[in-house]
């Protein structure tokens, strides 16, 4: 049976109200958490991007039994992976066996910030499997040197250090990311049900990891009501092609989104409040082979999803 988790959107709703959402997943629950990195949110009207290993630390506190991991983040240009294998080793010193570390190569919106060049495709790949190295290496424990072709570390040693590391989970759209994940990761993470990337992921060492998969919706009491709110509020998701990894300032992401339609948004977000429709997206992964889906309601109602949820839904996956 697939296990069912939620998403913590950082991109749209502030630190505090990510720390209660967290608390009321578990409540209702979901067994695990997943928290999007952003500097920026993908449109200005989303509103928030919060620095999510502060959240991560209060979560580890406000919850008992919630797993929760970065969904995901890039530890290749606006953070060294360095810091990324330091604060990642500290969430799981805070919450033992509760937290999960996900990583890909990210978006252009998000990691240009300081001025670095943002490169193509294929080098993000190989700089996202030296920074695997580093992560992995500095987790070790003691004074570790690396010298890569993209990173430098030297006499550098984590003190703080939890009893187990976390496990890796590695992004991927594609089969060459999902190749990459096979081989470095302890599991997968995807946004679609595509059996042919999956196939990639397991072909290439992935068989028997778990594999995470984000589903987004918009629960309403009224479907009409549901639809305008995921236009309103992400209508990112209907933008197509790589626009999503190269586009830099939510500017940008909001005259892409001026050209996607309301049923352009409600193509790829289930809306409204009909349970079946909801469990229809989350079979479409399962039957896939994704092991774990966590749900991403869009819009400001979170406690009405709750609700609807703990009622509607999950009692149907048990």
């Amino acid at each position: 049976m697939v296990e069912i988790g939620y998403k913590l959107s950082s991109e749209e709703h502030a630190p505090n109200d990510l720390i209660q959402h967290a608390r009321r997943a578990e409540e209702v629950g979901f067994t695990f958490a997943m928290i999007a990195d952003h500097y920026h949110p993908w449109v200005d009207r989303q509103g928030q991007a919060a620095f999510v290993w502060s959240i991560l630390g209060a979560v580890a506190h406000a919850t008992d039994r919630l797993r929760v991991g970065t969904g995901v983040t890039c530890p290749t240009v606006r953070v060294h992976p360095a810091i990324i294998a330091q604060a990642a080793a500290t969430v799981e010193a805070m919450m033992p066996g509760r937290f999960m570390l996900g990583v890909g190569s990210r978006e252009n919106l998000n990691e240009h910030i300081l001025g670095d060049r943002w490169p193509p495709a294929d080098v993000r790949l190989q700089m996202l499997e030296e920074a695997v190295e580093v992560i992995r290496l500095l987790w070790q424990g003691g004074s570790q040197d690396h010298h890569g072709r993209y990173y430098t570390v030297e006499n550098a040693r984590i003190y703080t250090l939890p009893d187990q590391p976390p496990p890796i989970l590695v992004a991927a759209n594609g089969p060459r990311a999902a190749e990459l994940a096979g081989r470095i990761g302890d599991g997968f993470v995807g946004t679609a049900p595509k059996e042919e990337t999956l196939q990639a992921f397991e072909a290439a060492g992935g068989a028997g990891k778990p594999c995470y998969g984000e589903v987004s919706v918009c629960w309403a009491a009224d479907e009409a009501e549901a639809r305008r709110t995921a236009h309103e509020h992400w209508p990112n998701a209907a933008i197509k092609g790589e626009l999503s990894q190269e586009l830099p300032t939510p500017g940008h992401f909001e005259q892409a989104a001026g050209m996607v339609t309301e049923d352009d948004v409600a193509q790829t977000v289930v809306c409204g409040p009909d349970p079946e429709r909801h469990l229809a997206e989350i079979k479409a992964y399962a039957d896939t082979g994704y092991t774990h889906v966590w749900v991403h309601q869009v819009g400001p109602d979170q406690e009405g999803f709750f609700r609807f949820y703990e009622r509607e839904v999950l009692p149907k996956l048990r």
